[in-house]
């Protein structure tokens, strides 16, 4: 049985030839101090654009109606 390092590269080989490749990106630290209240106050922002936003309402209305059958 491969060790933990061969099913890995294994594993890696596999997604590549599916066609995929890695990348590294950087995220928020969620565990930070003040994230919890960054991400309270910029969604308090975007509510608030967004119901000053006379077109995304409409919108969001009308694609309210449209859902009708979806699971």
């Amino acid at each position: 049985m491969p060790n933990t390092a061969e099913r890995v590269q294994q594993h890696r080989d596999r997604l590549r030839k599916a066609g995929l490749r890695p990348i590294q990106i950087w995220v928020p630290d969620t565990r930070g101090a003040g994230f919890a209240a960054e991400c309270r106050k910029q969604s308090l922002a975007v509510a608030e654009s967004d119901r000053e936003d006379a077109q995304l309402t409409e919108l969001m209305e009308s694609s309210l109606e449209s859902i009708e059958g979806w699971e």
